[in-house]
């Protein structure tokens, strides 16, 4: 065998951007993003006169929002590596399969930190307002927290769920601070129900091993039945606060349709999984988890659009 058949082929650049999307479930930033986008919109008509959000505010809102969610995906990769190696279901991952090394993935964090706190700085650089860098440093550890949450609490669901509903109350707090009010905690309550539910949901699928391991997602601790159970009720929740939102927000027909169109898709994603049937957990999570995200993010922020055009 000459030398050059004895090199292992390098990966091509789109294998890599795959590798590396798959790590972070970039495509999962559709879950939290629409809501961030609807509190922009919803922030930047607050004012008075109400008016719309500019393209460089929305632009640092997506750019802090992917980045914050990379950086916190991929802590979690790695302080989860050694767990997700023994699980079958999570064996095959970049970091445990050895096609992303801990020291790539260290430096791919950091770059995600960076990439964060540069587009909160230029809040304060662009527009003058100095509150997301001054939170920047708590969010970020905040997000870390997570990861460590399952090897001590039940709750670790409704931790993940919090941490990520900080996102419409930070893009609020980014547009327009001095309006920061009901419409933006009851988004945030409504998001982290929602992001709690449809974790518990997945967690299911690891009963046994989280049993095993020791680990504390709320089905290996009290069933997948009653777990099942605590999703729907935190659904549930989460419809009530969408129409809070709608009215301490004074928003229209059009959110109220994406808000009702939200909540059959919630009744769908519980109605699909059964303790005895697992098969469409996936289902329930990636699909209708992203559509209802999709939905309701762009029929409210066209709601406000149209508000605002009226004044």
């Amino acid at each position: 065998m000459s030398f050059i058949e004895s090199v292992p082929a390098r990966p091509s650049l789109a294998a890599t951007v795959s590798t590396w999307g798959e790590m972070i479930k970039f495509s999962h930033s559709i879950f939290a993003l629409p809501y961030a986008v609807l509190a922009t919109f919803m922030a930047a008509a607050s004012a008075v006169p109400p008016t719309f959000p500019s393209w460089l505010q929305i632009g640092l809102i997506v750019v802090c929002m992917v980045a914050a969610r990379s950086t916190a995906m991929t802590f979690n990769r790695i302080v989860d590596a050694a767990i997700d190696a023994r699980n079958a279901r999570t064996a095959q991952r970049a970091i445990p399969q050895g096609r992303i090394s801990i020291r790539a993935a260290w430096a791919f964090f950091a770059a995600g930190v960076l990439v964060f706190l540069l587009g909160c700085a230029a809040f304060a650089w662009f527009l003058k307002n100095p509150w997301p860098l001054r939170l920047s440093a708590p969010v970020v550890m905040l997000l870390c927290f997570y990861s460590y949450t399952k090897r001590f609490t039940r709750f670790s669901h409704l931790v993940l769920g919090i941490v990520i509903a900080m996102a419409p109350v930070a893009a609020w707090i980014a547009i327009s601070p001095a309006t920061l009010g009901a419409p933006a905690w009851l988004l945030m309550c409504a998001v982290a129900c929602w992001i709690a539910g449809f974790d518990i949901i997945y967690a299911c699928q690891d009963v046994d091993f989280d049993r095993g391991a020791g680990l504390y997602s709320l089905p290996a601790r009290i069933g997948v039945g009653p777990a099942l159970w605590a999703a729907r009720a935190l659904h549930a929740v989460t419809v009530v606060a969408l129409v809070g939102v709608g009215i301490t927000g004074g928003l229209g027909v059009l959110y109220y349709c994406g808000a009702a169109a939200a909540a059959i898709l919630l009744v769908v994603e519980n109605a699909i999984v059964h303790p005895n049937d697992l098969r469409r957990v996936n289902l329930a999570f990636f699909t209708v988890n992203g559509v209802v995200g999709l939905v309701l993010g762009i029929l409210g922020a066209l709601d406000v659009c149209l508000r605002v055009t009226r004044t």
